[in-house]
């Protein structure tokens, strides 16, 4: 088995080495000049886009309202279905968790690592 900061380095110069390419590839693009045409009409496009998505969405704004709501009660009720799944796991009960269709799920945890 590897060391892990063997390995940890291992995905640091990794990393390196794709921000390198992706650097070259950006200047890259940068000099082309059909590359900036078309860049410039997106951005324009973009623009129209959000004009009409905007007055979609003022008309919509009962929806987007009750749409807000959900989203903060379905962020809530993850988390609190997170913490009851981790608390049966430390307790060492089974998890159990169907959907309508009679899919099982079962619960994912990850490790990250962060800068101190």
């Amino acid at each position: 088995m590897q060391n892990i900061q063997e390995i940890f380095n291992r995905i640091q110069v990794a990393k390196k080495k794709q921000k390198d390419i992706r650097t070259a590839y950006k200047d890259a693009l940068a000099s082309s000049l059909e590359y900036q045409e078309l860049t410039e009409k997106l951005r324009t496009m973009r623009e129209k886009k959000k004009q009409i998505e905007q007055t979609t969405k003022e008309q919509f704004s009962g929806e987007f309202i009750k749409l807000e709501d959900l989203k903060i009660d379905i962020e809530s009720d993850q988390e609190m279905l997170n913490d009851i799944a981790l608390n049966k796991v430390m307790k060492g009960e089974s998890i159990e968790i169907r959907d309508e269709y009679d899919n099982e799920y079962e619960p994912l945890f990850s490790v990250k690592f962060r800068k101190m």
